[in-house]
């Protein structure tokens, strides 16, 4: 066995709740895998992106519950801290009844409780979730998730990719219309006026200050909770 390997196990093993993918066994013949509980819907990004049916608002604030319930718990409920390091709509799988589950922590890492952050020598996760001290100084800790989940908020709501296929960054596109408050044109088309407008309108303050460039002024994920869990 790779040590990847048996460090994403000594994770996963670790972990349970509600809103990470549970592991029920795993194989080493014909090359290491690991085997989840079935996700029917698939993953976030499958739908999102795919050619399935669309997703309605109230299940995609849903998905953005779990996912920040998940992240809390992997930071602040776990035996020791976990960093994910690779959060992302393709490793959001999803239960029968779209509940949002965690998966994927092949790039995970314990971070012991006396250390602010982990510092990282090479690229890893995925590009157009990762924040600017990830590349300036290979720093590594929760703030590196917060970042990523609120890419995937967004994402959420405009219905587009981190980097789509010609490159081009989601926040880089964001960034302004947020700034402008241009709901309307933010909101993924496919959901005309079939939305909340007070959750949305959270769901993007918190995807608003999860990506601050700053690392320090980006929230908790227990801070983003309780904001979700003022509606």
């Amino acid at each position: 066995m790779t040590m990847d390997f048996l460090s994403e196990l000594g994770i996963i093993v670790h972990v349970d709740h509600p809103n990470i993918a549970k592991m029920i066994g795993y194989g080493v013949e014909g090359g290491m895998h690991l085997v989840l509980q079935l996700s029917p819907h698939g993953s976030l990004a499958s739908i999102l992106y795919g050619p399935k049916e669309k997703l309605d608002w109230r299940t995609r604030f849903k998905i953005a519950v779990g996912t920040a319930k998940g992240l809390s718990y992997l930071h602040e409920g776990c035996q020791r801290r976990i960093i994910h390091k690779d959060i992302k709509a393709a490793n959001i799988l999803l239960t029968e009844d779209f509940d949002a589950q965690i998966s994927d922590f092949g790039l995970a890492k314990w971070l012991p409780d006396q250390w602010t952050h982990h510092t990282v020598s090479k690229v890893e996760g995925t590009f157009g979730y990762l924040p600017p001290e990830f590349f300036m100084y290979g720093i590594v800790n929760e703030k590196t998730d917060v970042y990523a989940y609120g890419v995937l908020l967004l994402e959420l709501i405009t219905g587009r990719q981190a980097i789509d296929s010609s490159q081009h960054s989601l926040i880089m596109w964001a960034k302004p219309l947020i700034k402008e408050n241009k709901i309307k044109e933010l909101v993924d088309p496919s959901l005309g006026d079939g939305y909340e407008l007070d959750q949305l309108n959270v769901a993007l303050a918190i995807s608003s200050i999860c990506i601050h460039q700053s690392a320090v002024n980006r929230p908790d994920m227990s801070q983003a909770c309780s904001f979700i869990f003022l509606l």
